[in-house]
């Protein structure tokens, strides 16, 4: 790479303005950047009088394709040539640089893609050039020629005339024929590095005249990612934003990103798991006129860092924090810990995807940051695992200090207290069975010394005793597996009528006529066997699965009839669901009381809302 930047290679008229981009192209290998194998493999081609007839260039946008194109051509074709090194001053070089040479054409084959523009160009290869030694096509964008248009370039392009040659540039070489990359030669351009980026717009800034501070330089490189043609197109914004002078605050500005100093915030408050004063954050970032999207993303590529750092990476290998973050950069890293910085990453990640396609882009991000402050640590948790499952009592974890949160001035209404839990399915079938024969032990308090307080111990699982399921029982793990599949199988499973069992582990459910398309897609065997692992793994044990058409309307009303339970009054409720196993352990263990009956609502097939079980609302007495 030269120090030394391209001459102006556009004879403009006067008033008209040539942007950065095309000024400063590189005219010879001396000046493209960043791809040094490219360019000597081309050069000692030229020397050995190795050159072929097609060759192929692919690599992302910007990091030099048609330029390196354009560079072979001139080498080619220069009066001194065949030649390594263009004398870039006769009217070949200026016309190539240009892009109005007759004897190089170039072809978009975005627009250009049919088999009608490949027949004419098969007719035209065979007349000779008019003033260079070659005849040169570069095809851009090669990969957007339709098959047939590939299929009819085949033969010419395995044995075109001798003054013909070939270059095609594009992003996606994937989408190339076989048949086609058997016939050329390929090079793959790589990302440009971020050291060569600043470098380059360092000389660019210099010989404009303007000063640039040295993070905006490396801000716009890391922005690029790779691409020179996209840091020099930033920079020509920046000069027309900043003047004479740019400074960070004129990128964030521009760029609608945010100052290191809101972003290192934000992360502190994560944290240490204050859910509070992250949104605190993002309301100052949304008031200095920062986007959410750009905001999300700096934070992802913060955290990809500190996982970089944490792993021993050297601060080299940062992508989207500066060389002087380094140190604090690991420092996240050590106190989340790889596991809970891999799941924040996912998180982010997710948030970014369904930010585009919604139009609550702040309600996405702050749901984020909470999800992120309830992480728990999950570093220790395959430690925890690996003592319950060998039996041994764990003590759990310190949660993370949290922000100090006030007491409300008034006792809160019974019904902001009152918490709802759902048990596991197995659990409720095994405390279910186990109830009807012993009574229920609630375990006594005990005194509790505020000085040396005991610490919380979690005991391993006893296995359930998993007796056969009921009617009842079944339905409600029928219910919860329909909740767990939020997808298609589970949408045509909702539509059932109703749910038997004809043996032992072995469930029937039953559609209407109207609903016979929803029982030949669970029948599936993808769709039963997910239908039948999920609860399987609810219930505990090994269940398989029926499906059913039901006769008539009168089988219908029939199995509806045995299935309905009589109406009872809210008091008569109450005093069911206070002789539930689950409930009175509740009741005795809190010190609560029974205080509403929430009967949750679910959609049956016929579209009407039916109450199928009940869920009461306890309040501690005290």
């Amino acid at each position: 790479m030269s120090n030394s930047l391209p001459a102006d290679d556009s004879q403009s008229p006067p008033g008209e303005y040539v942007v950065v981009a095309r000024r400063y192209r590189p005219q010879d290998f001396e000046q493209l950047v960043g791809q040094s194998q490219v360019s000597q493999a081309l050069a000692n081609a030229i020397t050995t009088n190795r050159v072929g007839h097609a060759y192929l260039f692919t690599g992302a946008r910007g990091v030099g394709k048609t330029s390196t194109a354009r560079i072979f051509s001139k080498c080619l074709n220069c009066v001194t040539g065949p030649t390594t090194t263009p004398c870039g001053q006769c009217d070949v070089c200026a016309g190539i640089a240009s892009g109005d040479d007759i004897d190089v054409i170039e072809i978009d084959g975005a627009s250009n893609r049919g088999i009608d523009e490949i027949r004419q160009l098969r007719s035209n290869v065979n007349v000779r050039p008019s003033r260079a030694r070659f005849k040169i096509y570069i095809i851009d964008e090669v990969h957007m020629l339709t098959t047939p248009a590939f299929n009819a370039l085949l033969k010419t392009l395995e044995e075109p005339p001798e003054h013909v040659k070939f270059i095609f540039c594009t992003t996606e070489a994937d989408k190339i024929p076989i048949t086609v990359l058997s016939r050329c030669q390929r090079f793959d351009f790589a990302p440009i590095e971020t050291r060569s980026i600043v470098d380059r717009l360092a000389q660019i800034c210099a010989n404009e005249g303007v000063t640039a501070e040295p993070e905006v330089l490396q801000i716009v490189a890391r922005r690029a990612a790779g691409s020179m043609r996209d840091s020099q197109s930033l920079l020509e914004q920046l000069l027309s934003f900043g003047g004479k002078r740019i400074t960070v605050d004129d990128v964030h500005a521009m760029l609608g990103t945010a100052k290191s100093s809101r972003l290192l915030s934000l992360v502190a408050c994560l944290v240490r798991r204050d859910a509070a004063a992250a949104l605190a954050e993002v309301e100052a970032a949304t008031g200095e006129g920062v986007d959410l999207g750009q905001f999300t993303e700096q934070l992802l590529g913060h955290f990809r860092d500190a996982m970089a750092a944490l792993v021993g990476c050297p601060q080299e290998l940062l992508l989207h924090t500066s060389a002087a973050e380094f140190d604090a950069t690991r420092q996240v890293g050590q106190q989340l810990g790889l596991t809970t910085l891999l799941a924040i990453a996912q998180i982010l990640d997710q948030t970014l995807v369904r930010m585009r396609q919604s139009t609550h882009v702040r309600t996405l991000v702050e749901m984020a940051l909470v999800r992120i402050c309830k992480l728990e640590d999950l570093d220790a948790l395959p430690a925890l695992v690996a003592q319950l499952r060998d039996g041994v009592p764990v003590s759990m974890p310190p949660r993370p200090a949290s922000a100090p949160v006030q007491a409300p001035a008034a006792p809160p209404s019974p019904a902001a207290t009152t918490q709802k839990k759902t048990p596991d399915v197995s659990a409720e079938l095994a405390s279910s069975e186990s109830s009807r024969n012993t009574p229920c032990a609630v375990p006594q308090a005990a005194e509790v010394d505020p000085a040396n307080p005991p610490a919380t111990t979690v005991q391993p699982p006893r296995h359930a005793d998993l007796s056969p399921l009921d009617h009842e029982s079944a339905l409600v793990a029928w219910r919860q597996t329909l909740a767990e599949l939020q997808d298609m199988t589970g949408d045509c499973a909702s539509k059932f009528d109703s749910v038997a069992i004809s043996a032992p582990n072995r469930l029937v459910v039953r559609f209407r006529k109207d609903y016979t398309t929803a029982k030949e897609f669970c029948e599936r065997p993808d769709k039963r066997s997910r239908l039948e692992q999920t609860l399987s793994r609810l219930t505990g044990r090994d269940i398989r699965i029926d499906f059913a058409v039901l006769a008539d309307e009168s089988q219908v009303a029939g199995i509806q009839q045995v299935a309905a339970r009589a109406p009872v009054n809210r008091r008569q409720r109450q005093a069911e669901l206070q002789r539930h196993p689950l409930v009175r352990q509740a009741i005795e263990m809190f010190d609560a009381e029974i205080v509403t009956v929430v009967e949750p609502i679910v959609a049956e097939a016929d579209g009407s809302d039916q109450p199928i079980t009940s869920e009461p609302e306890t309040h501690p007495s005290g």
